[in-house]
């Protein structure tokens, strides 16, 4: 089977969050596989620096952007012997950041992705990689499977081509005002309800809803979520149209990667058999941001978009609570977002510096050392589709504390309710009693050191790796294949 990938982001080239783990480890698990597949992705600001091969094969393209053509190169790269796909053009995609500033969009960001979304079908055109199943992922992609059916339907190259959309966050859909409907060059007819239109905008989320072959989420629980009013943002009506197309697979992790045992950032590593070294890293995390070191304390981490969905504003109304609950406890963030949030816990660590600290960046090898050196991960979301941290957390032994939404409900087991299989604490009202009283019930047991070693056994025992998913994977795309097959 040949399948291409495309993200607007995939790691190790460039990531902003767990859509670029996603679609880089997957493709690597599917090659081990048996299949044949690559990957796709705008070369951003800095792939340059990364010394990955760049070749130039005079693979140029031209797209139509409304009344001109723009032009630009397909670079061939690969990275783990994955065969890659950037799609060059500086104008768009040199910039130092890959969808906004802290303070907004990027103002042309329609006409970034209809350019990088009719890239895509114009480099297997002149590569000649022709897969059996393309795989898009989130907006800005989405577009992908709508023009296949409009304005490439009787190209004789990519007929046969079938989709398959992973929505990853639902939150985030690509709204452009309906004057951008020119860029497209499809025609005001699939402006309506039924097509791309949505609340008097064009929605390219939803393009992707209503033309692609298959639809997945990123876990079982989040698919269901999103057919409801709650947790559809305004979508859950097309999506149940499309239950029967509607799948979840959770994601998976890359223990290569993601390995305590023998994690390159930790100063020492340690494993299930033996975790007196994870004492070093919560030492060195604690020295690293200015925190007392301590190792009775208890130490909570969150690594994280500081966005709403993410909690941040129940965190803020909860901190100083948080901070004193059971005789006192350290906290580190790290991570970038909305700005009010950036300045909301900057001053926060300035009040309590020997409690809190934050660190606004993405910082990978920080995050490593966090997961390793916390003893607690927060994760208390409004929505969660799927979540990665967490799954990075329990194959440190840090146990998630979370909120009981679409993934963090699929893969945390409470240790209250179930203390044999156990792996985390959950709560279920977003509000900031549970928020406390989950984390108090979290350091009762922390302090219990015995059952606190029992938990971080079947945290670590817990497998989220990738072939699971892989496989799963693969059974969407022959489904995708037949229904494109059968319309």
């Amino acid at each position: 089977m040949k399948i291409l990938i495309a993200s607007p982001e995939l790691y190790p080239f460039v990531k902003t969050g767990g859509l670029a783990d996603v679609t880089g480890t997957l493709p690597k698990t599917l090659k081990k596989l048996g299949a044949e597949v690559r990957v796709i992705l705008p070369k951003h600001k800095g792939v340059e620096e990364l010394n990955f091969p760049l070749h130039y094969k005079n693979f140029k393209i031209a797209c139509q952007i409304s009344q001109a053509y723009v032009d630009g190169e397909i670079v061939e790269s690969e990275y783990d012997g994955v065969a890659a796909y950037l799609v060059e053009k500086d104008e768009y995609f040199y910039r130092d950041y890959l969808y906004s500033t802290p303070d907004g969009d990027y103002l042309d960001n329609a006409e970034r992705f209809i350019f990088f979304s009719k890239s895509i079908l114009e480099a297997i055109k002149i590569t000649g990689f022709v897969p059996d199943v393309l795989h898009c992922n989130d907006w800005e992609t989405a577009l992908v499977p709508f023009f296949l059916k409009t304005l490439y339907k009787d190209d004789p190259h990519l007929k046969d081509i079938a989709t398959l959309l992973t929505l990853h966050n639902l939150g985030y859909q690509g709204l452009f005002w309906h004057h951008d409907m020119h860029l497209l060059n499809t025609g005001w007819e699939y402006f309506t309800p039924d097509y791309i239109e949505f609340f008097g905008k064009i929605n390219f989320l939803k393009a992707g809803i209503v033309f692609a072959d298959i639809l997945n989420t990123v876990s079982k629980q989040y698919s269901e979520e999103i057919q409801t009013p709650e947790f559809g943002h305004g979508l859950d009506g097309i999506l149940r149209t499309r239950k029967a197309d509607l799948y979840g697979i959770i994601n998976g992790i890359d223990y290569d990667e993601w390995n305590p045992e023998n994690d390159r950032y930790l100063p020492a590593n340690y494993s299930a058999d033996d975790m007196s070294n994870k004492s070093h890293c919560k030492k060195a995390l604690q020295k690293t941001f200015g925190l007392p070191v301590n190792q009775n304390i208890p130490l909570l981490a969150t690594i994280s978009r500081l966005a709403d969905q993410k909690g941040f504003d129940l965190i803020h109304s909860s901190i100083e609570d948080m901070l004193t609950l059971n005789g006192g406890l350290q906290y580190i963030v790290l991570g970038t977002g909305d700005r009010k949030y950036h300045d909301i816990f900057t001053d926060v660590a300035k009040e309590f510096p020997k409690s809190f600290a934050i660190k606004i960046a993405y910082d990978n090898a920080l995050a490593h050392l966090i997961e390793g050196g916390a003893d607690m991960f927060l994760m208390p979301s409004r929505y969660e589709p799927c979540g990665l941290n967490q799954l990075y957390s329990l194959r440190y032994g840090t146990v998630p504390i979370v909120r009981g939404v679409g993934g963090l409900e699929d893969t945390i087991t409470d240790f209250e309710v179930n203390p044999e299989l156990g792996t985390g604490f959950k709560f279920y009202d977003y509000s900031r009693t549970s928020l406390l009283n989950t984390i108090e019930k979290a350091l009762k047991v922390y302090r219990r050191k015995k059952d606190w070693a029992t938990l971080m056994k079947q945290c670590m025992a817990a497998d989220f790796s990738w072939e699971r998913s892989a496989k799963e994977y693969l059974n969407l795309y022959r489904k995708a294949i037949e229904k494109h097959a059968s319309d």
